[in-house]
């Protein structure tokens, strides 16, 4: 299927926003049936205040790896009973 980039106008702002022809490729690729409501700012507004202007971090944990042995971070809680890679070592394992 062949995409055009189409004019939509936000549900919010009432401005008019460019849904591209790139963004109607993901959105079939994904499975979403709906077309975006709003423009990219009143999305994000809408994003920003749901986490009352906050951005989160990822909480990260120090642990050694279990390949190479230098100390890293990971965005999870390790647990004992699986080894934790470093991101290159992890890279390599994964391509096996």
């Amino acid at each position: 299927m062949v995409f055009q980039d189409k004019d939509l106008v936000c549900k919010d702002c009432g401005t008019t926003f460019v849904f591209t022809a790139g963004e109607q490729e993901f959105y079939a690729e994904k499975g979403f049936e709906n077309e975006p409501q709003r423009c990219r700012e009143c999305r994000n507004a809408r994003k920003a205040a749901r986490n009352n202007g906050e951005t989160r971090q990822r909480e990260m944990h120090d642990v050694i790896c279990a390949e190479c042995g230098i100390e890293t971070q990971v965005p999870f809680q390790p647990t004992s009973d699986r080894p934790v890679y470093c991101r290159d070592c992890y890279q390599n394992n994964r391509a096996r």
